[in-house]
């Protein structure tokens, strides 16, 4: 699948672009496809990690990803509260529109389409790893493998 027609299925499904499919991810249709890891923590500012300028605390791991890879500097979070924030980066909607506005809110529906629901129909192996925050995991429709 190109990445038009990748964008195409984001804008039916009602999600905004994500911005690690930049302009220097575009490949052909033959080509593979890019991998793409998104890292998100709570409470960590722009300038948190080596790569941004950090002194003190060292992340070599990142810096290497960094370094091999694609560097976004302009990225805002959804929401200050780590439940709306995530939420805002599954579904691609603002907290306005979300069902997730605060830390005790409603949380994704079972139908809902959201950022690995998209990537696994454009043929991507999707994965969570660490927090999920969107949901209590088990109590369906709130566990990350069903989305």
């Amino acid at each position: 699948m190109n990445r038009r027609t990748f964008c195409k299925q984001m804008a039916k499904a009602g999600l905004a672009l994500p911005l690690v499919l930049g302009p220097r991810c575009v490949r052909s249709e033959t080509a593979a496809k890019p991998n793409i890891i998104f890292i998100m923590a709570d409470d960590l500012g722009w300038a948190d990690i080596g790569c941004y300028g950090q002194k003190d605390i060292k992340t070599p791991n990142l810096d290497q990803m960094a370094a091999d890879g694609i560097r976004f500097t302009q990225h805002y979070a959804g929401n200050s509260l780590c439940a709306p924030s995530r939420t805002s980066l599954m579904t691609g909607k603002h907290t306005g529109h979300a069902s997730c506005r605060d830390l005790e809110s409603g949380k994704i529906g079972a139908n809902e389409p959201t950022l690995g629901t998209v990537l696994k129909q454009a043929g991507y192996t999707t994965g969570c790893i660490g927090k999920w925050g969107c949901g209590g995991n088990g109590l369906s429709p709130t566990d990350p493998n069903d989305h």
